[in-house]
């Protein structure tokens, strides 16, 4: 297969297992959004998931963010981990909101990117999710899965973004985005793997990836 072949198979089958594409994190908007992605760095979803609606209990705009203190939102968010960075990132960009964007989340990721514990992929997700702008975030399942179906050389997130960027067709960045972090989560995980279940992997994935699975599988043995 070509690498063109490679890619028209990757979107048809993902398309067949994903045609709606359920969002990971819960949230009502751009806000809830912004703070639900800072709060997943380094955590699950689940875990967010059980844990934004504790704090937007208490606050689910940026106004009424400020009110409490970094110690209150850290108490609330703990489970999450690394509480005290995002703590103080998320009652940072509450106020950065507040005084330079009248409370609203801007769409620009420029502009993201300059608030508190927001790195690019939290920004790319927000932009995508939020305001439907193409980009393509990269978490760990995109890298993992682009790299085994030998679409980038997998040395750093910057690269695979830019490869997955050249690659498929930019008004499908925002749904691939979401298809293949299910996807991985689904049939290609980093642990626990069964590339019989994994039907991309197994049909185009990269020599090297499949001949160590199985050096690995017979080694079990």
């Amino acid at each position: 297969m070509t690498i063109k072949e490679k890619v028209t198979f990757v979107i048809t089958t993902l398309k067949e297992l994903y045609p709606t594409i359920p969002v990971p994190l819960d949230h009502k908007d751009p806000y809830t959004l912004l703070i639900a992605v800072l709060m997943s760095a380094q955590s699950t979803d689940v875990r967010v998931n059980k844990i934004t609606p504790l704090l937007f209990a208490k606050a689910d705009n940026p106004y009424d963010m400020i009110k409490l203190t970094v110690e209150e939102i850290r108490e609330i968010i703990k489970p999450v981990g690394l509480s005290p960075m995002k703590a103080k990132g998320i009652h940072g960009l509450s106020k950065m909101l507040v005084e330079n964007h009248n409370g609203i989340v801007p769409k620009e990721m420029e502009i993201l990117e300059t608030f508190p514990a927001v790195g690019h992929k939290t920004a790319g997700v927000v932009v995508s999710q939020a305001f439907g702008i193409p980009a393509f975030p990269v978490d760990t399942h995109i890298h993992r899965l682009l790299y085994r179906w030998g679409f980038t050389n997998g040395k750093n997130v910057v690269q695979t973004e830019k490869d997955a960027k050249r690659l498929f067709p930019k008004e499908l960045w925002n749904d691939l985005h979401l298809q293949i972090i299910w996807y991985g989560r689904d049939y290609s995980p980093a642990r626990g793997w069964d590339l019989e279940k994994d039907v991309i992997t197994k049909t185009i994935g990269r020599k090297t990836v499949l001949n160590d699975y199985y050096k690995s599988k017979k080694a079990r043995k």
